[in-house]
């Protein structure tokens, strides 16, 4: 296997890694001191100093940072101000949620994306890939919150078949699933069927047709074997996108995710909070990167050819 891409995905990953933290660190500083939204009102200013002092508030910000990053050498992000616990356990009760959301929505949206794509690439032109074309460019371009609040209006509102909010059965994942899975589903239908119509133009498919092949069996062992890496890697990077950006999704519908969490610690300057939450969340999209440069080479049978000729 040629480590050449993974080493270079590595290294981006690692500086985009770096260069979030360092930036995550000093926004959050700008956002004021947090002692007023933790002490009353008409609390003194020896002990707003005090609560200041306690938290290491009135350090330099140098020594902040230093701090910060000692802290996270240990996974040590301090405790959260809103309830004294270790921030690091605040952020890990949120993560399942939100990898549980996640997970759901990517196995459905490739489970439907990859039949769909490979029905409307068997026949380029036709209504059902014009149907399957334009349908799924919609539900790729439609905002999350608008499908949200859409969502809630006729499933929870109307006609009252689902919770609007909140956790519980399987009723509670329906609708989170279902606009989560719009823009991943509507991309990677995109994405096969360019690859397969790609694929099915190709020398070998025509030689195998002049064999007499089954149609069936050029389509879903030989094309979808060479599309499938265009599609591994759309799916992790979708796969990322929700990981990184399911805030607004988890915070209308009441999802006890890590988006509405850190949302939540940002409106209460909770700092160990979200510096726990946004190193946790980009150590999941780092590694999720590697995986899925792995799969690419792995599933990419020209790169092993080039591999195999290299050595």
């Amino acid at each position: 296997m040629s480590f050449g891409g993974i080493g270079r995905r590595v290294l981006h990953s690692l500086i985009a890694f770096v260069g979030l933290i360092v930036a995550v660190f000093f926004l959050s500083r700008l956002t004021g001191n947090p002692a007023g939204l933790y002490l009353p009102i008409n609390a003194s200013q020896e002990l707003r100093d005090q609560f200041a002092d306690q938290h290491g508030l009135n350090d330099p910000l140098w020594q902040q940072f230093g701090d910060f990053v000692g802290g996270l050498v240990r996974l040590d992000f301090g405790t959260s101000l809103l309830d004294g616990r270790p921030a690091m356990t605040v952020v890990w009760e949120a993560v399942p949620w939100t990898l549980g959301l996640a997970a759901a929505t990517m196995l459905i949206a490739v489970a439907a994306a990859v039949p769909l794509g490979a029905a409307a690439a068997r026949r380029p032109g036709s209504r059902l890939d014009r149907v399957v074309s334009n349908l799924t460019l919609v539900t790729a371009s439609v905002p999350d919150f608008w499908l949200a609040l859409v969502a809630i209006m006729v499933f929870a509102v109307n006609l009252g078949w689902l919770p609007v909010a909140g956790t519980g059965g399987l009723a509670y994942w329906v609708l989170p699933v279902l606009v989560l899975v719009a823009r991943p589903l509507g991309v990677l239908v995109q994405v096969s069927r360019e690859a397969l119509v790609n694929e099915l133009s190709s020398t070998y498919v025509r030689a195998a047709r002049t064999k007499g092949t089954s149609e069936a069996r050029i389509v879903n062992v030989h094309a979808m074997r060479n599309a499938v890496a265009p599609v591994v890697t759309v799916a992790g990077d979708q796969a990322a996108a929700i990981l990184n950006g399911a805030v607004v999704i988890e915070t209308i519908f009441g999802w006890p995710g890590i988006g509405r969490l850190m949302i939540d610690s940002i409106l209460r300057r909770d700092f160990s909070v979200i510096l726990a939450g946004v190193v946790t969340t980009a150590a999941f999209i780092f590694v999720m990167n590697i995986l899925i440069e792995f799969v690419y080479t792995w599933a990419n049978p020209r790169l092993r050819h080039e591999d195999k000729a290299a050595r």
